[in-house]
């Protein structure tokens, strides 16, 4: 297999990881060893990595990219001997993922802008909202890879547009109800529109259930809090948003982030570094939960 890679790098140029496992239909965990492992080959990762959490892992916390996620998109491969080239084609990676990052966060704001002036005469005197942008695109890590949405069974466009709404407890619950079934239709458009096909996970909530996920006790109140921790402003309120980031610093869940983050780290490299010097033959199935991406879901259900 190194043979054959070093020979088609040689041949098309630095390769990503999909790339390569397209063109020599093995396995992915293989491919990676290969080109991880092999002095005639040279790896360059792209990017950065953050915090994501995973019911299957102990203590939830584990690094996105997942490894392969990691290989596939944001992983370019190249000779040794050819740095010029490996540059340009991971300059090239960076500017199309950041590319894609600025259109999806582009079309989210859109979304936002023609929420807001179709409310426009209905919305809330009293109270305030902010709407928060979370996920792949606040890190400048989107990317448009095809990929299967299980609810309805079609091929969406890459990385999630991750949207949390807050309001304060001065909102009604009628108005949010209704901001939801908008927002909620604007999630099916996008999805099944054929020259479209985004994936919108969304939330809307109001400042008292902020405050039970501050409690920061249950892997569902982690995953909210994580959102929250990483979410930028969109659109809205920056008091409000401001309020929120204050609070998670107050009740002591950044720090706890960090930490969880800190140890994801030292996961991930024991992970690779598993992955890498162990017998193939030995690397179980469970084992693969160290290699595989997971989907993570559950603010949004």
């Amino acid at each position: 297999m190194e043979g054959k890679l070093v020979k088609i790098i040689e041949e098309k140029g630095p390769l990503t990881g999909s790339e390569i496992l397209e063109l020599l239909r093995g396995m992915p965990l293989a491919l990676w060893r290969t080109c991880c492992l092999s002095p005639n080959l040279q790896v360059r990762i792209l990017g950065s990595r953050y915090l994501r959490l995973d019911r299957r892992v102990e203590g939830f916390a584990r690094l996105s990219p997942s490894i392969l996620r990691e290989f596939m998109t944001y992983t370019v491969v190249g000779l040794p001997g050819s740095a010029k080239a490996l540059d340009r084609r991971a300059d090239a990676i960076t500017r199309h993922i950041q590319a894609v990052s600025r259109a999806k966060l582009a079309m989210a704001q859109r979304i936002v802008g023609d929420l807001q002036n179709k409310f426009t005469e209905r919305w809330p005197r009293e109270g305030r909202i902010c709407f928060i942008i979370a996920g792949d695109i606040v890190y400048d890590m989107a990317h448009d890879v095809p990929r299967p949405e299980q609810s309805v069974g079609e091929m969406v466009n890459g990385s999630d547009i991750d949207l949390v709404v807050v309001s304060d407890d001065g909102v009604s619950k009628e108005f949010l109800k209704e901001l939801d079934d908008a927002i909620y239709r604007e999630k099916y458009y996008t999805l099944m529109a054929p020259s479209v096909r985004e994936e919108i996970d969304y939330v809307v909530k109001n400042m008292e259930r902020v405050r039970e996920q501050l409690l920061f006790d249950t892997f569902k109140r982690m995953v909210a809090c994580k959102i929250l921790q990483e979410g930028m402003l969109l659109s809205g309120s920056q008091p409000l948003f401001d309020e929120i980031k204050g609070m998670l610093v107050s009740r002591g869940v950044t720090e706890k982030l960090e930490e969880m983050e800190a140890k994801a780290g030292m996961c991930r490299r024991n992970s690779e570094k598993y992955l890498l010097n162990t017998d193939p033959s030995r690397i179980s199935r469970d084992d693969l939960n160290l290699f595989y991406t997971t989907e993570e879901s559950e603010e949004f259900e």
